[in-house]
C-alpha cells in the first residue's frame, strides 16, 4: 500500500520547540505509514480581509501545502489555555478566501505536549472544535503529553519504551483512520 501524505502543522513558531521536536517523533514513528512533511506557518501575516486578492506568497504556498497533503496532523502548544495565536491564524488563512477552503474532509489529529500536569489538554479540546468547524474529519483520542528534556533524543528516538509504544499505537491508530477515509 502507498504511504500517505502526511502534513504536520506545529503551533509553535520557537526555534526549540518541545511540539516540533514531538512532531518529528511522530513522524520518524509513522514512517512506513506516512510520507511527512512540516508544513510552514511561521511566516504567514496576520490574517486580513483586505490581503486576500491575491493571497500572499507565504499564505498560497501554505494552503498548497495543506491540499497536498493526504492527511494532517496537529502537534501544539497550549497559550492561555487554548490554541497559539499563530495556529489559529494558519487555520483562518487556510479557511479563507471564502469559499476556497483548504481544509474540509482532511483526516486529522490533533496531539501536543507541555511540562504542566494536564500537558495541552484544553487547547487541544479548543482546537478540535475549530478544526471540526473547519469540515476535517478528527480522530478520536486523546493525546496528552507531559514533556521532560530526556522524553525525545537528538535523532527523534523516544528512550521511554512505555511512551515510545504509547505515541507509535498513537500514530498507528491515525495511519489506519486515515487510510480508511482516503481510500480510493
Amino acid at each position: 500500500m502507498p504511504k500517505l501524505k502526511l502534513g504536520v502543522i506545529v503551533g509553535s513558531n520557537r526555534k526549540e520547540s518541545i511540539n516540533r521536536k514531538l512532531a518529528l517523533a511522530l513522524a520518524k514513528l509513522g514512517g512506513q505509514a506516512f510520507d511527512t512533511t512540516l508544513i510552514q506557518i511561521d511566516d504567514l501575516p496576520m490574517y486580513n480581509q483586505d490581503l486576500e486578492q491575491p493571497v500572499p506568497a507565504a499564505v498560497a504556498r501554505f494552503k498548497a501545502d495543506v491540499e497536498a497533503s493526504d492527511a494532517l496532523l496537529f502537534v501544539s502548544p497550549e497559550h492561555s489555555r487554548s490554541i497559539p495565536a499563530i495556529l489559529k491564524n494558519a487555520i483562518d488563512w487556510g479557511a479563507r478566501p471564502w469559499g476556497k477552503t483548504s481544509w474540509p474532509n482532511k483526516p486529522a489529529a490533533v496531539t501536543g505536549t507541555s511540562g504542566g500536569v494536564i500537558s495541552t489538554a484544553i487547547a487541544q479540546q479548543h482546537l478540535r472544535a475549530v478544526l471540526g468547524d473547519q469540515g476535517l474529519h478528527l480522530m478520536g483520542g486523546e493525546a496528552y503529553i507531559l514533556f521532560k528534556p530526556e522524553l525525545i533524543d537528538a535523532e527523534h528516538n523516544v528512550p521511554d519504551s512505555g511512551v515510545h509504544d504509547f505515541l507509535k499505537a498513537f500514530i498507528e491508530k491515525f495511519a489506519v483512520f486515515a487510510g480508511k477515509l482516503t481510500a480510493k
